[in-house]
């Protein structure tokens, strides 16, 4: 029995998926991952998994690239001849499903993470690119047995677009998170936020940003933190932008980093202004370690937060409702580590990965294997 993961990013298939793959290993299966480079190949070799180099252009609008990449995986396909093949994010999702399609593989499912910059933004060039996506979305649906989605919010949107079909759509909570490598910390003597994300506006980085300068206007003692990296792709700001709130005092920059925890760790509270996400893990992550959350009322984060309970959920776009309620863990800060703990209780009830991977071994039809 084999199973093939196509990732479109070699990071995200053991960070995010490393706990899926072990299962599935678990169940007999032979393993096979591919990914667009050669990087942390080490990492997911150390899972058990066989890697392939299949070369794609995440965010690259080139359509003989992505014609070729298609091209590759049915080949690939063809070859190794699996019996399950799972791709997550536009493109594996849509290059994958329809060459599965195309090499008669038994079952094929597409894992719908979040809609991205093309549903998310309204300038003229993401009307495009959602327009060009609807109809590849449309056609790799047909091709899939199973679409899964991380929110209802999603799935009511693509079946709204009528881009998919009911009877074949599922939802899942998320990739899960792993309680036992973000185990509960003690918190910060120092009242300290938190936010961890690709810098880019759809992340909620400006709001962020904003809020913190609002916060440290009244509350200079205070430290805020920001993890991620300025990619230089659309809808990230510039580093130059970035770097100004760095020298004025504002936040503290880190870019990636292998050890997230450590920066949970150092955190009161953490800070997530999404404007849409399918179930964001570093949310979840942040939670398992027993940390109050800040988030949007938006798709997907609203599924992270029970509101006043163990966070808050604020307007999207409204960076000053976000300072509100970072103002408001700073003059009580009793509540951090009640919310907190009424967190760490709601993410092993939704969001422990045994039980995310229960679901998700059914929707790949590997539970009597």
């Amino acid at each position: 029995m084999k199973f093939i993961l196509v990732s479109p990013k070699n990071r995200t298939s053991y960070n995010f998926r490393g706990d899926l793959i072990r299962e599935i290993i678990a169940k007999g299966y032979e393993v096979v991952v591919t990914g667009p480079n050669r990087d942390h190949v080490e990492k997911i070799e150390q899972l058990g998994a066989r890697f392939v180099e299949i070369p794609m252009k995440k965010n690259g609008l080139n359509p003989l690239e992505d014609l070729a990449y298609q091209k590759a995986l049915k080949k690939l396909f063809l070859a190794e001849q699996p019996d399950v093949v799972l791709g997550y994010t536009s493109k594996p999702v849509i290059y994958g499903s329809i060459a599965a399609k195309k090499a008669k593989v038994p079952h094929k499912a597409a894992m719908v993470t979040g809609v991205g910059y093309a549903f998310t933004a309204n300038t003229k060039k993401a009307k495009l690119v959602r327009a060009v996506m609807s109809v590849l979305y449309k056609r790799a649906f047909r091709c899939a047995d199973t679409v899964i989605f991380q929110n209802n919010d999603d799935k009511e949107l693509f079946l709204k677009l009528k881009l998919t079909k009911p009877e074949k759509t599922v939802v899942v909570n998320g990739s899960g998170v792993n309680t036992a490598r973000f185990p509960v910390a003690p918190y910060p003597e120092q009242m300290t936020f938190f936010m961890l994300s690709r810098v880019m506006n759809s992340k909620g980085i400006r709001e962020y940003l904003q809020a913190c300068e609002l916060v440290k206007a009244e509350y200079p003692q205070v430290r805020c933190m920001l993890l991620g990296a300025c990619e230089g792709i659309q809808d990230s700001i510039s580093p130059e932008a970035l770097q100004e709130y760095v020298q004025r005092g504002i936040i503290e920059h880190f870019g990636e980093t292998e050890d997230v925890a450590a920066y949970y760790r150092q955190c009161s509270v953490y800070v997530l202004p999404s404007y849409r996400e399918g179930v964001p893990r570093t949310v979840q992550e942040a939670m398992s370690m027993g940390r109050a959350v800040i988030t949007t009322d938006a798709p997907g984060c609203r599924e992270t937060v029970q509101d006043g309970k163990t966070g808050f959920l604020v307007p999207v776009k409204d960076g000053k409702a976000v300072a509100e309620k970072m103002i408001y863990f700073i003059r009580n800060p009793e509540q951090v580590a009640a919310m907190g703990a009424a967190s760490k209780a709601y993410c092993d009830e939704k969001f422990a990965v045994e039980k995310i991977n229960e679901r998700m071994l059914q929707y790949l039809k590997m539970t009597n294997m």
